[in-house]
């Protein structure tokens, strides 16, 4: 139990992940946009995704150890600040005549690979800040920042993008991380350092992890369900710009996105203000079920208003799932083991989006090709189908008793 809240100071910390978000959200929409006009294919652009999220998957677990033994904050500096190199070598090549795919590959991989040094200790840190009381309302404030990078940036890169280029959107983003960078240090100056830990290697920091996320079965049940959702959801994530600029322009994709991102804006001011006090399972079971459905709503027909519609509908439910998944994780695994723990969890649960954006695309191109449809209909017939996945899965996940029963744990 901490004496006092942190919650100025979390917001502070927050406004710099906003700003990255933002960032991000341009440097994706643009390079999405850019390698679809030069492909006209869907797995090209789910290759692009799949580099830039990979490597951030598999060094997540050695993230988190990072995270509980060293300076937290200055882990977020360092993965912000060092992840500007990758999009500045884009820039560079983009501005000597035109990227081609694999050094616009090669650069957000390199963003990636420093970018993974953040989640972690983000997460932590967050714990670090709060009480228990605040964690879901936190939860909230953090699914807004995220938000931004499809409630934001989609509205401005679309626009930018009818009277300039790509090379815009990522200067603009290499400039968020000097904001971001300097959030950060202004929170790591007003709050203890956390000593580096000497004792025991990276082994044993692995092991103490793992222990700590298997210790109660319910978490472990939690986390390979939301392994098998992220791959379900990951598919809508990667399919839907193919599937809108197939028939529609990018500045409709950007207004599209925006639209359907007021949906997460909505629910995570909920959130952020109300929090949620009980039935965590119960809500996470119900939102996924709906965002499942979504997805099939999504995908039926090349109609703007009904893509949006269903749209903003799936993305109202993810903040209240994330909301849920972490305070029912975050309130049953240790504070000092955290870091650790959600380097892992990250891993984990995220290897969903590894198979999403790895076949996708290859099935939409596949899908198209052997209807003899365009590939925008190709994703939308996955995006449906994986849509009726997860409103399975949602619908299986409420009977798991070990589940429901962390909601009555205290660690």
């Amino acid at each position: 139990m901490k004496p006092k809240s942190n919650y100025k100071k979390f917001l502070f910390l927050w406004s710099g992940q906003l700003i990255s978000a933002v960032g991000s959200g341009l440097t994706g929409f643009g390079l999405g946009v850019y390698v679809f006009q030069k492909t006209g294919s869907a797995a090209s652009m789910a290759l692009v995704s799949l580099l830039a999220f990979l490597p951030t998957l598999l060094l997540s677990a050695p993230a988190g150890v990072l995270a509980d033994r060293y300076d937290r904050r200055l882990l977020m500096i360092a993965g912000d600040g060092l992840s500007a190199l990758g999009l500045i070598y884009i820039l560079i090549c983009m501005m000597r005549g035109g990227a081609e795919m694999y050094q616009i590959c090669l650069g957000v991989f390199i963003s990636s690979v420093f970018s993974s040094l953040l989640e972690p200790s983000y997460r932590a840190t967050v714990t670090d800040l709060l009480t228990k009381e605040e964690y879901s309302r936190a939860s909230g404030m953090v699914s807004i920042a995220g938000s931004a990078r499809y409630l934001i940036s989609p509205l401005i890169a679309g626009l930018l993008l009818t009277v300039t280029d790509v090379k815009l959107l990522l200067a603009i983003d290499v400039g968020t991380f000097f904001l971001t960078v300097a959030c950060t240090a202004m929170v790591r100056k007003s709050i203890p350092v956390k000593s580096p830990e000497k004792t025991g290697g990276f082994m044993q920091s692995f092991q103490e992890g793992w222990a700590a996320v298997t210790k109660k079965r319910g978490v472990l049940i939690l986390i390979i369900v939301s392994s098998v959702m992220t791959c379900f959801m990951g598919a809508l994530q990667i399919l839907a710009e193919p599937m809108i600029l197939d028939f529609q322009s990018s500045k409709v994709l950007g207004i599209a996105e925006t639209t359907c991102a007021c949906g997460m804006l909505v629910s995570s001011v909920i959130l952020g203000v109300r929090g949620l006090k009980r039935n965590f399972t119960g809500i996470l079971s119900i939102s996924l079920a709906i965002a499942g459905l979504s997805m099939i709503g999504f995908g039926l027909r090349e109609n703007i208003v009904l893509i949006v519609v269903f749209g903003a509908m799936f993305f109202f439910m993810l903040p209240f799932a994330n909301n849920c998944l972490d305070y029912l994780v975050r309130t049953n695994i240790d504070a000092d083991k955290q870091g650790r723990a959600w380097g892992l969890i990250s891993f984990l649960s995220q290897i969903g989006y590894v198979a999403a954006y790895g076949t996708a695309g290859l099935i939409a191109d596949s899908v198209a090709a052997a209807g003899n449809i365009g590939v925008g209909r190709g994703a939308a017939a996955v995006i449906m189908f994986s849509g009726v996945m997860l409103t399975a899965v949602a619908v299986a996940l409420y009977r798991f008793k070990d589940v429901r029963d962390l909601e009555r744990e205290d660690i």
